[in-house]
């Protein structure tokens, strides 16, 4: 990426939304920028229909980043995390996750353009 630009995220290019959750996705050269907006309450396997035909999150999230807010992520074979104001980490596919408390998480996650 050599081209010197900025996006917001307010004015997105793509804004998802689902129960409990919101995606903003802004296009940087070749990576892929996603806020995520976690309401208290909101759990992926309370709400996996709406995200596809899977049982628990089969994306990848190279690169995972809260900026405020707790979530618990558990994987498949029962490890699990908490992720909170500042946590930066790896997911990768095959996990659940939920708010913890009564605060939305704000979280950022950076994937790369396909």
């Amino acid at each position: 990426m050599s081209e010197f630009m900025k996006r917001s995220l307010p004015n997105s290019d793509q804004t998802q939304k689902f129960a409990d959750l919101k995606m903003d996705i802004a296009q940087v050269g070749d990576w892929n920028v996603f806020r995520f907006i976690l309401e208290p309450g909101w759990r992926w396997t309370d709400h996996a229909e709406e995200y596809g035909d899977t049982e628990t999150c089969e994306s990848e999230h190279p690169l995972w980043t809260v900026v405020s807010g707790r979530m618990v992520v558990r994987m498949n074979d029962g490890r699990e995390i908490e992720f909170g104001p500042g946590s930066v980490g790896y997911i990768p596919p095959g996990h659940d996750a939920w708010v913890v408390g009564d605060e939305p998480v704000i979280a950022f996650d950076y994937q790369p353009a396909n």
